[in-house]
């Protein structure tokens, strides 16, 4: 850990106190996997074309296929890059000594190498479906099974749930904390992941909801402010912070090489692995509703895959002429950079109503 040297040398030069603060570190955090993704990125790139692993588009849908046929072969699992960037950041800045912090990082890596087995086998098998949905669930079950028995177990952990806009509002969940830990992390991983269709459009909506909650545990990890907003006291909250940032910077930089139109895509390995990533956050600091709030454009999307597909299967009809939601707006007729800068619009008020709960209680 980087920061605990440096703190160490306060008592030769009193200017090496301020690695003990947190939002110092939060922004040394942010700023080290931003700056890891835009130096290393142009190498990833030029390592993925020579092994020509790049993006499948599919082909079953014509209309579509017009507009998005110019993404094929595209460079993939970006992921892997933004996951490294996270990890080296954060153990850099944060206190790796924290069993919440390597619990997060556990959680990431895990969506990580789940969702590279995804784009491993798209690019194995020269087609855009990769691992099965089945064997995909299973895996982020099994996570949320083990990350649920982890809070079962701590006694730190409270098995409770907070609604935002209320202070005196809780619900003791009990024996059924398990079930909510592996709901949330399974929704909030393969939301993103649906998510993730246009250039930019997810990582961007990923930024905003990380930067959100990187003020949401670092104030959940100080007593006064938790006690101030009225929101649940973690004593590890501020650790999460660093985390957070750390995925908000390395996001940023990825987004320099996934803006439209994309030089790489971040795939399956990391969507899922992000999206998981503010999911675990979220259940560690209390704030799992919030998240289905600031994360609104991710429930969004999902709700239109729920919603055309029970359609489909009930009324024989469809809802939108695709999903998720940003196909549709696309076979509309609108180009694809108006799609993701509305989209981003959109989840930045989700993230301003968010934040404006930490004061209406």
């Amino acid at each position: 850990m980087l920061y605990r040297f440096l703190y160490s040398l306060k008592d030769s030069f009193f200017g090496f106190n301020v690695f003990r603060y947190i939002s110092v570190r939060a922004l040394l955090a942010a700023a080290t996997a931003f700056l890891i993704v835009i130096i290393f990125t142009p190498l990833f790139i030029k390592w993925l074309k020579k092994y020509k692993i790049g993006e499948n588009i599919r082909r079953d849908y014509e209309h579509l296929y017009s507009l998005q046929k110019g993404k094929q072969g595209v460079p993939t699992m970006g992921g892997l890059l933004i996951a490294g960037a996270v990890l080296i950041s954060v153990f850099c800045w944060a206190d790796i000594y924290n069993k919440y912090i390597l619990l997060s990082l556990g959680v990431m890596l895990w969506l990580a190498g789940l969702g590279f087995v995804d784009d491993y086998i798209k690019f194995i098998k020269q087609r855009s479906l990769g691992l099965r949905p089945r064997f995909k669930f299973i895996g982020q079950i099994l996570l949320g099974v083990l990350v649920g028995l982890f809070f079962v177990f701590d006694p730190r952990i409270e098995k409770t749930l907070y609604l935002p806009f209320f202070k005196n509002i809780v619900f003791n969940l009990g024996c059924f904390y398990l079930i909510w830990t592996i709901l949330v992390i399974t929704a909030s991983s393969n939301a993103a992941n649906l998510t993730d269709g246009l250039d930019g459009l997810a990582i961007g909506c990923l930024i905003i909801v990380a930067f959100v909650y990187t003020v949401m545990s670092y104030f959940s990890g100080n007593i006064k402010f938790s006690g101030y907003l009225f929101i649940p006291y973690f004593p590890a909250g501020g650790e999460l912070a660093i985390f957070c940032s750390a995925i908000a910077g390395a996001g940023l930089g990825f987004l320099w090489y996934n803006c439209h139109p994309a030089d790489i895509f971040m795939g399956d390995s990391g969507a899922l692995a992000l999206g998981g990533s503010l999911g675990i956050t979220a259940l560690l600091i209390k704030q799992e509703i919030l998240l289905f709030l600031v994360g609104g454009v991710f429930v969004i999307e999902t709700l239109s895959v729920v919603l055309q597909v029970a359609s489909v299967k009930i009324r024989k009809k469809r809802v939108f002429l695709m999903s998720p939601l940003h196909h549709h707006f696309q076979l509309k007729g609108f180009t694809e950079s108006k799609v993701i800068i509305r989209f981003w619009i959109m989840a930045i008020i989700f993230a301003l109503l968010g934040l404006l709960s930490l004061k209406i209680r």
